[in-house]
């Protein structure tokens, strides 16, 4: 069994949250989310950042599939 990429639950929330503020602004691709998203939420930690943004990206994807 492969197991996929396990995220916390704090990622799982801000991922949620800002998907639901910005959803007409995201597209499925990670560099224009991160570019997007970078100006408009005010997460220092950059390891953290970039975790809700993939979280995002993947939550992008799964919704226009």
């Amino acid at each position: 069994m492969i197991m996929g990429r396990i995220r916390t639950l704090l990622i799982k929330k801000l991922g949620k949250k800002y998907f639901e503020m910005y959803k007409d602004k995201l597209t499925t691709d990670y560099e224009k989310n991160k570019l997007i998203l970078k100006s408009l939420i005010s997460i220092k930690s950059k390891k953290i950042r970039n975790k809700v943004i993939g979280y995002i990206t993947k939550l992008m994807k799964s919704k226009s599939a």
